[in-house]
């Protein structure tokens, strides 16, 4: 007889009633929490998206019941079933995602890890069940792949990852369907002859009026531990990784000219042979090596203004040998910059695990030394003219899940140039509090050209962090300090000589299931910044109320006050901002942000009126032709006139042929005007830039690959007041990923 049945009943006493309920919740929490078996099997499978081999009735049926986003833990409104087994080779994942009307079905052929607005599903695996770290595996239902790994300290789920494996995916009558085969000689994981036990989370994404996100397991809203939650799949027994072995060979022919003038100036067609080689004897220990390895990037930077700042700008790392296992490199301060490291020559790298123990170094000669040269009130890039040897080394060792310890030293050195690095950093988690923190210490030598006001200079740098999380409040207390002598040459740490404490939080408030408005957050913080000798540099505070709602849309607005020191003295500045996006329709995302106050004029050293407004528009076409615009817009009006008005456009389409094909044009453009009668000190009236590149890529997985491209620039200036060409260039680059047999 059914519970309910039992204890509706009035000659059922109470007490009865009670133990029963205890005694059923306990079952059914018992249930939820139990290990699921993951059956090996004889049989491999034909990756094709139809789910029709023998395998699938021997493999472990998952059901995704829960609707985690933006319901908590809710009844999924549709249905989907995962199903997963292993042979000693490869795991083998499927996933039946159900939808009552597949016409609605939004998917685009696209790039790799392009996927995030498309509807998708695949995995999560915690493959030394740690908690620490996690891979991920996704499929659109075009077959579309992507692939991260999570790092559950940072909450950083880093795409620049790529493994290794199959999938296909087929749009059905029903909804979709993906098969996926991951080798394990793509994974890492514990060694052993018995039985492992990893975490394992299924997952879907159902982008509609908002952005649906179902799970087989309820995931707490706030947690602090994601990966604590994953459920536990026992078996993985007698699996094999291989030889281990990949030796990828890369060629790379360019033919670049450039000119100041009218003629054409080059160096002739440049070939460039080189190899990588990745060796995993063990799943704990990988080593690779690269020999004239090509580090130029197909992919092209996104597009910056470097006009009203005195700091460095940043642009992320895309070089495929130093994204491997970059999140083992990773510490509180970024004390690691790769992009450091700007024509190396010849690298090793060896990353692992030993226990509950990271650890990772990396060696490199650079033909070049590039240097980031801070200060309190600003930084610059600057070249020295010599080669030099780059190393860096990271280990971390993790304690019951909640505690970890890590040590990280770097050094780079050259003919009469040196800078060392060393120090710890630990990290504590209980419930909702996190506690984090890490000392460093470095010690430079520099030559004389440099020009810099202290040759040989030393420092420390010291961050406390104390973060508070729950379902419906978060808090943060910061405090940062660095020496004026503190170098981090293969970081990325631009401000040095001050010291800074933040203090702030916010407070969610969440709709009920079905409810237009999903999500509301009000928050705010406040932070004051020393320079070492105790003049105030900045003291700022702001607030902000944030909306998620229908159309997967997110409005914010917020606003603030700040104090800044600058050219001997205190200005008062002011801003106001306003973020929108939404999805209005499949295939369409907008984006809009607007920037008004009272801001300082660096050059001029004045206040005056400043706006930016930016737009980004993102269109899929058909199903594989994708148009991406970002356009910005800055302006400050100061002393009866415009100081300054700058203008920058970034547009790229991409024509995705098929799932290994992509045809992509990109350009970028900027202009920037000044008034120079608003300035004491010269300025250029007028520049602009622009530059084109057209590519065509065909990738049969992310290391065997062919590109072919052309690009194009040009400039103009108070003296070329027409726009000239400046550079040109054809390239073609080829890698072949080669795994020997074993």
């Amino acid at each position: 007889m059914p519970f309910s049945n039992f204890c509706r009943r009035p000659t059922r006493p109470f007490v009865a009633c009670a133990v029963l309920l205890l005694a059923s919740l306990a079952t059914i929490a018992h249930a939820a929490d139990a290990p699921l078996s993951v059956p090996r099997v004889d049989a491999d499978i034909e990756v094709d998206g139809v789910i029709d081999e023998a395998v699938w009735q021997q493999a472990a049926q998952v059901a995704l019941p829960y609707e985690i986003q933006p319901g908590d833990s809710v009844d999924a409104s549709v249905a989907t079933t995962a199903y997963i087994a292993y042979t000693d080779d490869a795991l083998l994942v499927a996933l039946d995602a159900r939808d009552p009307d597949p016409s609605k079905i939004r998917a685009f052929l696209r790039d790799r890890d392009a996927l995030y607005r498309d509807d998708f599903a695949g995995i999560m695996l915690d493959t030394f069940d740690d908690q620490r770290r996690a891979y991920e595996f996704f499929v659109n239902p075009l077959g579309v792949q992507a692939d991260l790994v999570k790092e559950e300290a940072s909450g950083h789920e880093d795409d620049a990852w790529d493994g290794l494996w199959t999938s296909a995916a087929q749009i059905t009558e029903t909804g979709y369907r993906i098969e996926m085969r991951i080798p394990f000689a793509t994974l890492r994981f514990r060694p052993t002859d018995g039985a492992r036990r990893w975490g394992v989370r299924f997952l879907r994404v159902r982008p509609r009026e908002h952005r649906f996100v179902y799970a087989d397991q309820r995931v707490e809203r706030g947690a602090r531990c994601d990966l604590c939650s994953m459920r536990k799949f026992d078996g993985f027994a007698g699996i094999r990784q291989g030889r281990g072995l990949e030796i990828t060979p890369t060629l790379t022919v360019a033919h670049a000219q450039s000119r100041d003038g009218d003629d054409w100036r080059g160096e002739g067609t440049q070939i460039e042979p080189g190899v990588d080689v990745a060796w995993t004897p063990s799943p704990n220990l990988t080593l690779s090596a690269t020999l004239n390895p090509d580090f130029s990037q197909v992919e092209s930077d996104s597009a910056q203004l470097d006009l009203n700042t005195s700091f460095a700008l940043f642009f992320p790392e895309k070089r495929p040998f130093f994204l491997e296992a970059a999140d083992t490199f990773s510490t509180p301060l970024q004390v690691l910059y790769t992009r450091q490291i700007a024509d190396p020559d010849v690298g090793v790298r060896v990353t692992g695990r030993l226990g509950s123990s990271a650890y990772g170094a990396v060696l490199a000669r650079d033909a070049i030394t590039q240097l980031l040269i801070p200060g309190a009130l600003g930084s610059r890039f600057q070249l020295l003219d010599q080669a030099s040897d780059a190393a860096f080394a990271r280990y971390r060792h993790d304690f019951d899940g909640q505690a970890s310890l890590g040590a990280v030293a770097t050094v780079r050195s050259g003919d009469d140039y040196r800078n060392a690095l060393v120090g710890f950093d630990g990290r504590w988690q209980r419930d909702s509090h996190t506690f984090s923190g890490q000392w460093l210490r470095s010690d430079s030598r520099y030559p004389g050209s440099l020009g810099l006001d202290e040759a040989s200079p030393t420092g420390d740098a010291l961050v406390a962090r104390y973060n508070f999380g729950n379902r419906n409040w978060n808090s943060h207390l910061h405090h940062i300090r660095i020496d004026p002598g503190f170098r981090a040459d293969l970081g990325f740490i631009s401000q040095v000589g001050f010291d800074r404490t933040v203090a702030g939080g916010n407070r969610h408030w969440y709709g009920a299931e079905g409810a237009a408005i999903t999500r509301v957050t009000v928050g705010g913080d406040w932070d004051i910044t020393h320079r070492s000798d105790g003049q105030v540099l900045e003291r700022e505070v702001e607030g902000f109320v944030g909306v998620r709602g229908p159309r997967q849309s997110f409005a914010q607005i917020g606003g603030g006050v700040r104090e800044r020191f600058w050219d001997g003295r205190m200005f008062d500045e002011s801003f106001r901002s306003l973020f929108l996006e939404a999805t209005p329709w499949a295939g369409v995302r907008t984006e809009l942000v607007v920037q008004t106050g009272r801001q300082l004029d660096l050059r001029a050293a004045r206040l005056g009126d400043y706006t930016q407004l930016g737009v980004e528009l993102g269109l899929d076409i058909g199903r594989g032709l994708a148009i991406a615009l970002d356009a910005n817009v800055q302006t400050l009006e100061r002393d009866g006139g415009t100081a300054f008005e700058a203008r920058v456009l970034d547009g790229r389409a991409s024509w995705q042929l098929d799932p290994r094909q992509r045809l992509r044009l990109s350009v970028q453009a900027s202009e920037v005007q000044r008034d120079a009668a608003l300035y004491a000190v010269p300025v250029g009236a007028r520049s602009r830039d622009v530059a084109a590149q057209l590519l065509y890529s065909y990738k049969l997985n992310p290391r065997t690959a062919a590109y072919l491209g052309y690009s194009h620039g040009g400039y103009a200036d108070d003296d070329q007041l027409q726009l000239a060409d400046r550079d040109r260039g054809v390239f073609l680059k080829l890698s072949y990923a080669w795994q020997p047999g074993g």
